[in-house]
């Protein structure tokens, strides 16, 4: 009996569907493709059954479906993705981009003239310029993946270029919604550009993005009109509103505005003034412990000089200011064994992420190293990641001799292990054994820099 998901193809693509079909059994039998590739390859194909181009591209281009092949027997992710995404298969019919990575400036011009055309046909509606930046975003993802999966990028490189594409999804949509906005706004209230910054946190704004990671933002103005503030929190509504509506395409990233001063109580869009006041613990309503911690990984991805200037000394005011050493120290250890104690892991085993000695001890202990000695060493206030402050620290003398270099190369290799796993949906829970060597790096860390080793 015929499949169900035959029944009414047409001839012709019930013909290209089982001359692919017997490329997937060939490939096996040669040994050129695993059984896990060549199930997932079967299954990919019947999502694809009423997309009669794809299917004929990938007989038109057997390398296309050959690497197509590869890449689904790699990851499971990335099977997910191109049967969520199908026209990336339009990627695969060429592959010059392997050997090259995401570049901002092209992305950004290559957009900039796709909107230009559609412009001259009277087409760039909001949907379609939603559904233009959806395309382009998948398509670059793809690419990073493809090379990811090939063993062209590291973990490192994959992160900041997936980290450099958010950034160029933020600052063009901005700007297209503020030209869209403005043009209908009061003009002679406000000028473009908008005076307004956007501040990364997590994971973007120490520029480690993973595929599917939400974005961390805050946001920021400088503007004295009366109506300022209600201006740029239409602003910020919209651009997080581009971003999270899934439209035939899907969506962009899910946005966290969490970190904004006051958390979810305060305001969405904060002035640069009011921000100076909360971050200098300046007044009733002041910052926590916890966000000057998530301050260390903050970065200004766009906006105005002059005000994203104005963030950045801010930031490192707060950086630079002296602090009661034991109290922070206290407060960090606490606020960490809390964590752990919401994040049970089973006897024998070790969480990459949360488990004693994992990433997110070697996080804590960088933002307590950057806050207890960033005022007697500004170059630690510079936001290089978590890798190049341990680096420093060491070179300077801050910690002893090989404690950063050793920490720095465990979190190096947590996070290639958590990126690999990830990939395949795996859990992030492995053999404490195995990582006995890392685990203990990490702890030297802790206590190079007092804190408590009854903590981890």
């Amino acid at each position: 009996a015929l499949h169900p998901h035959r029944i009414g193809l047409k001839a012709a693509d019930d013909a290209r569907l089982v001359q692919l079909l017997r490329t997937v059994v060939g490939e096996l039998q040669a040994g050129r493709c695993t059984e896990v590739a060549a199930l997932r390859g079967a299954d990919w194909l019947e999502g694809l059954l009423r997309r009669e181009g794809y299917l004929a591209l990938l007989i038109e281009r057997p390398q296309a479906h050959l690497r197509a092949l590869r890449l689904l027997g790699s990851s499971r992710w990335a099977m997910r993705y191109l049967q969520q995404h199908p026209s990336v298969v339009d990627e695969l019919a060429s592959a010059h981009w392997l050997a090259e990575r995401f570049d901002a400036a092209r992305f950004l011009r290559d957009l900039q003239a796709r909107r230009a055309a559609l412009a001259k046909g009277g087409e760039d509606d909001e949907e379609a310029l939603m559904n233009l930046l959806r395309r382009a975003h998948q398509t670059e993802v793809f690419r990073t993946l493809a090379r990811d999966l090939e063993g062209l990028l590291a973990v490192e490189a994959v992160a900041d270029d997936l980290s450099a594409l958010a950034d160029a999804m933020v600052r063009l949509s901005l700007d297209w919604i503020w030209q869209g906005w403005w043009s209908a706004a009061d003009k002679r209230a406000h000028q473009a550009p908008a005076d307004l910054v956007v501040l990364a946190y997590g994971k973007l704004g120490g520029k480690e993005l993973g595929y599917g990671s939400d974005l961390d933002l805050v946001f920021i103005h400088g503007d004295a009109h009366e109506r300022a503030q209600e201006c740029y929190a239409a602003l910020a509504k919209k651009l997080i509103n581009w971003f999270t509506t899934k439209t035939a395409l899907g969506d962009l990233y899910e946005i966290d505005t969490a970190l904004r001063p006051n958390g979810n109580a305060g305001l969405l869009v904060t002035h640069i003034d009011a921000f100076e006041h909360y971050q200098g613990q300046r007044g009733s309503n002041a910052a926590w412990t916890w966000e000057h911690q998530a301050i260390t990984r903050a970065r200004v991805v766009c906006g105005p000089a002059a005000l994203a200037d104005r963030v950045d000394a801010t930031r490192a005011l707060v950086l630079q200011s002296p602090r009661d050493a034991a109290a922070l120290r206290q407060e960090i250890v606490v606020m960490r064994q809390k964590m752990r104690d919401a994040h049970p892991s089973a006897a024998h085993s070790f969480d990459l992420k949360h488990g004693e000695g994992g990433m997110i001890d070697v996080e804590f202990a960088v933002q307590a190293m950057v806050l207890l000695h960033a005022h007697a060493d500004a170059g630690l206030v510079a936001n290089v990641g978590n890798i190049g402050l341990l680096q420093r620290a060491e070179s300077t003398s801050l910690l002893p001799p090989g404690t950063g270099i050793a920490a720095a190369d465990a979190y190096r290799e947590f996070r290639a292990l958590q990126h690999a796993r990830r990939l395949n949906e795996e859990s992030l829970s492995v053999p404490a054994a195995d990582f006995s060597r890392q685990t203990q790096a990490v702890k030297a860390l802790w206590q190079a820099l007092a804190l408590s080793a009854a903590s981890i």
